[in-house]
């Protein structure tokens, strides 16, 4: 008994449905403390839409750079231009200035003794083992303890001699004037998602400008003493061993008419890790490469101390217009095309394809929808909303089929093509269904196969030349066929069911134009009958508007 009263419970449940249930009572301190809340809501909440602006869509950045430094510099031993102290980076967005050196000349690949470090130091040739590679030596050793100069002796080596001599940078920096040198960088953004590009050249650009936060925050041309001051640096003492400076490029757009600004600024930072003392500063090293009269090969290696500039980019940019239109749209009292054009383009509402059904009229300009149970005629049922604007009169299926189709493309059904005499209207056979207005239509039982091709009385459109030409036409049925199936066989005895089909859709096409309702679109029962006479099935049995 308790298991069926439960079971009795669980079926009385499923029947029903709970719902809040409100109370309203005057109270002065309660209402001022809603109203308190509803503020403190409604301020939280603009804030952070207006400041924060997040009622915006945003979109992150696509960006390249490009770079060319200027500057020339002279020291005791010759003059430094932009080819010398300029190295390309195989980074990207990324240049190199040299601003240190240490340069050993005239190398041939020659036995010396290696630079008197720790581990090159010898005694005797047992301290030099043959053959011994390290990444701190100089070369291949050959086994000699030989002397490197009065004092000292070190373990000779295969290599390019003489060897590097000098293991620390030069201070002061040899390129020290360098921080005189400017930069011209060039950036170009795009947003995707809004189709937005931009660069970062003023459209007055004024080339002799320099950058500065204050009296030119948008001079893309930068003294390099600048930057590093801008990233807290001192230039002469990077300048020494080198470094790593970041330049940023932040674009935060507005791409909103009323608020636009879509402008670059600029920041500085060190990206030296100064915690390494073992590896300070950025280095490396390259070989200039000369033949002599006898063919042998000389170089001359440098060692370069500098500074990277890695550009980096970063940015967002918002538009507010598509919250704007979905907000109007689903305002009642706001009523105009472009919203209720916004909203079909934007929102799809889904219904019961059982229920659903389209119906075009020649003497209608509009594709109506009919979205309930028919309890009587189609033809009667057809009073529901239209859906959309009448389509174009030949979709490009019945063009590219059509040896005509240029020729007529361009003619336009008025209302009351083919009009009836007054006289005559009404005056059909004795046997026409009351829901005909073209005389054509033939009984049926059916409720959705009762529809006419007119909505009011007048000549029906199986008469027109146009059908006859897009419907009917069997050179133009073929061509469609064809299209599709290049080898059909159209001596086959089930020709006809192909043809028949092919000519609904065309109809179809013709009547509802680009939409793709071939499953939902009725054809009115004077068409389908047309076209059932002109390629009728062999058995004469046809099942109805579930196969068209």
């Amino acid at each position: 008994m308790a298991a069926f009263g439960s079971l009795k419970c669980l079926c009385g449940s499923l029947r029903t449905y709970d719902s809040s249930k409100v109370i309203r009572f005057q109270s002065l301190k309660y209402g001022c403390m809603k109203w308190i809340f509803h503020i403190f809501v409604g301020a939280y909440v603009g804030y952070t839409l207006i400041v924060d602006k997040r009622y915006q869509e945003k979109d992150s950045i696509i960006s390249s750079v490009h770079t060319k430094v200027k500057g020339v510099v002279q020291t005791d031993k010759r003059i430094w231009d932009t080819a010398e102290y300029t190295i390309p980076m195989q980074g990207i967005d990324s240049f190199f200035v040299t601003t240190n050196v240490i340069m050993t000349e005239n190398q041939l690949q020659r036995r010396c003794p290696e630079y008197p470090s720790t581990k090159a130091l010898c005694s005797s040739d047992m301290s030099c083992r043959k053959g011994s590679v390290d990444h701190k030596h100089d070369g291949i050793r050959t086994g000699r303890c030989v002397n490197y100069n009065a004092t000292t002796k070190t373990c000779e080596v295969m290599a390019w001699c003489p060897v590097e001599s000098e293991k620390t940078a030069p201070v002061p920096a040899v390129l020290k004037s360098s921080e005189d040198f400017t930069v011209l960088i060039k950036n170009n953004i795009h947003f995707p998602k809004f189709n937005y590009t931009k660069q970062n050249i003023p459209p007055n650009f004024n080339t002799s400008c320099t950058f500065n936060k204050i009296t030119s925050p948008l001079c893309p041309i930068f003294r390099l003493g600048d930057i590093l001051e801008a990233a807290n640096e001192n230039f002469s003492e990077v300048a020494v061993e080198g470094g790593i400076i970041g330049i940023e490029i932040n674009w935060d757009c507005n791409l909103d008419k009323w608020f636009y600004h879509c402008s670059p600024k600029y920041g500085f930072r060190s990206l030296t890790d100064k915690t390494t003392c073992k590896y300070p500063g950025f280095n490396f090293r390259f070989a200039r490469y000369y033949k002599l009269h006898n063919g042998e090969e000389q170089r001359t290696l440098i060692k370069v101390y500098g500074i990277r500039f890695d550009i980096l980019v970063f940015g967002t940019a918002a538009f507010v217009i598509d919250l704007y239109i979905s907000l109007y749209s689903c305002c009642s009292c706001c009523k105009s095309p472009v919203k209720e054009y916004h909203f079909r383009r934007k929102y799809e509402t889904v219904l019961n394809p059982k229920q659903v059904v389209y119906v075009s009229y020649v003497d209608e300009p509009h594709v109506i929808l009919i979205k309930k149970h028919l309890k009587t005629s189609l033809q009667l049922a057809a009073k529901d909303e239209i859906i959309e604007s009448y389509p174009k009169k030949f979709s490009d299926d019945v063009n590219c089929c059509t040896n005509n189709s240029s020729k007529d493309s361009d003619t336009e059904e008025p209302e009351e093509m083919y009009p009836l005499p007054q006289q005559r209207q009404r005056a059909f056979s004795s046997d026409c269904p009351v829901w005909c207005c073209c005389g054509k239509c033939q009984l049926t039982e059916r409720h959705h196969e009762q529809l006419c091709c007119r909505k009011k009385d007048g000549q029906c459109i199986t008469t027109s030349p146009l059908f006859e030409q897009l419907v009917l036409s069997r050179d133009n049925l073929k061509d469609v066929l064809l299209y599709k199936e290049p080898f059909l066989d159209f001596n086959d005895r089930n020709v006809n069911d192909k043809l028949r089909h092919c000519a609904f859709k065309q109809y179809i096409n013709w009547r509802f134009g680009s939409f793709d309702l071939e499953d939902r679109a009725v054809i009115p029962s004077c068409c389908r009958w047309k076209i059932r006479a002109t390629y009728p099935k062999a058995d004469g049995n046809y099942t109805g508007f579930k196969t068209i």
